[in-house]
């Protein structure tokens, strides 16, 4: 078996920006090419599909020994949708100049994905004597909802991996950790009646307002007296409304408005409990603003949650990956969830980092790119890390 060239994570990259595997379309396409590519290196793979939909799918691999833990490499095959930006190049086909590789997933996180899948067939070859393992998802852009079927099917999995590695972009720095992040649909309920008549009716706009009102409330008591925890950019627990729709002629008052909003919590904090804190503050708002008593709390739904994580930046796992990558390499926290605390929910032993090329300031936007550098370090600490699983 011919071992990948220097060249090859760069190739797979280009191939895997042609795949438009959008959140919530099919990426089973793009999941059977890097079957295919294992396959030729006489790795088996396995796929672990949406149960409701079995073009959206998730895969597994692993070469190596199988009684020993070793250490997982997790990503995401999804990516952010890209009508409506103003991309200068296609945003599904690669693009290089100026030393980077400029489509829709460069970054976030096709990168690392291409540079992983050349990692297993580069240490397929060698003598490990611990295993490397591979873990590809959907749909982790709409909160790792892909990767809980992958976690389930992996349950009785043993032994548990050693470490697990999550290559979200990082600029090749070591991300110990990140907020976790509870997602909610508020429904706000009115009177439907003629304007003109506005003042006998619950309006549902206005119940809305006073709901984003409170949120707001909270946040700034956050800000001002919450827990803190240093390495964030954003060091304290975030409430964001993102979207709100209701009404459904200037001449009517709305019945019903619909408001989504979120919270990003640090560890300290729970989700739920600033929950409470908001809803309180709302049906303060409510009673002072509302006369009829028709005016209820709204109805709250949580659409989606995952845990946050934290690891000690002294530990044994820091030190490995650190062991790996340049000296002096920073320790970061990211301000973005990944399923790494979804891997320590169903591992509670299993130490979880995040580490990969790109960098998450161009995610998501127009001519989201990788520089090609970055691609490069990736390669480098991955064939450090067969290193160290020959070693044992």
């Amino acid at each position: 078996m011919s071992r990948p060239t220097p060249s090859a994570s760069l190739d797979l990259l280009r191939e895997l920006i042609a795949f438009p595997s959008v959140t919530l379309t099919p990426n089973a396409d793009l999941m059977d090419r890097v079957r295919e590519v294992l396959g030729k290196a006489g790795i088996a793979s396995t796929l672990v599909a949406d149960p409701q939909d079995p073009s959206r799918c998730n895969l597994f691999a692993t070469v190596g020994p199988a009684d020993v833990p070793g250490v997982m490499l997790s990503g995401h095959t999804d990516v952010v949708p890209v009508k409506g930006q103003p991309w200068t190049s296609p945003p599904f086909e690669a693009t290089e100049r100026d030393g980077r590789i400029y489509g829709r997933g460069s970054a976030d996180m096709k990168g690392f994905v291409a540079c992983a899948v050349m990692a297993m067939i580069r240490a397929a070859g060698r003598p490990l004597r611990r295993p490397l393992q591979l873990a590809l998802s959907f749909d982790e852009e709409i909160g790792c909802v892909g990767v809980r079927h992958l976690i389930r099917a992996l349950a009785d999995m043993r032994p548990a991996p050693a470490l697990v590695i999550v290559g979200e972009p990082t600029l090749m720095k070591i991300g110990t950790g990140h907020k976790g992040k509870a997602a909610y649909r508020a429904i706000c309920c009115g009177q439907a009646g003629h304007s003109g008549l506005a003042p006998r009716f619950v309006n549902a706009i206005h119940t809305a307002a006073d709901l984003v009102a409170a949120l707001r409330d909270v946040q700034r008591d956050l800000a001002e007296r919450g827990p803190r925890e240093d390495g964030y950019a954003i060091p304290y627990s975030t409430i964001h409304a993102g979207t709100i729709r209701g009404g459904t002629a200037l001449n009517i008052v709305p019945q019903e408005c619909e408001v989504n909003f979120e919270i990003r919590n640090v560890a300290q904090d729970e989700p739920a409990e600033i929950l409470d804190r908001v809803l309180q503050a709302a049906r303060a708002r409510m009673q002072a603003a509302q006369a009829l008593p028709e005016a209820g709390a709204p109805e709250i739904e949580v659409v989606n949650a995952y845990p946050g994580l934290s690891m000690d930046e002294d530990s044994a796992a820091v030190r490995l990956l650190a062991s790996l990558l340049p000296p002096e390499t920073p320790r970061t926290k990211v301000a973005f969830g990944t399923e790494g605390g979804l891997f320590r929910q169903q591992w509670t032993g299993t130490p979880v980092l995040v580490c990969g090329p790109g960098s998450i300031e161009v995610a998501h936007k127009a001519d989201e790119y990788v520089e090609i550098s970055q691609i490069q370090a990736c390669d480098s600490m991955l064939e450090r890390l067969a290193d160290y699983l020959c070693a044992g």
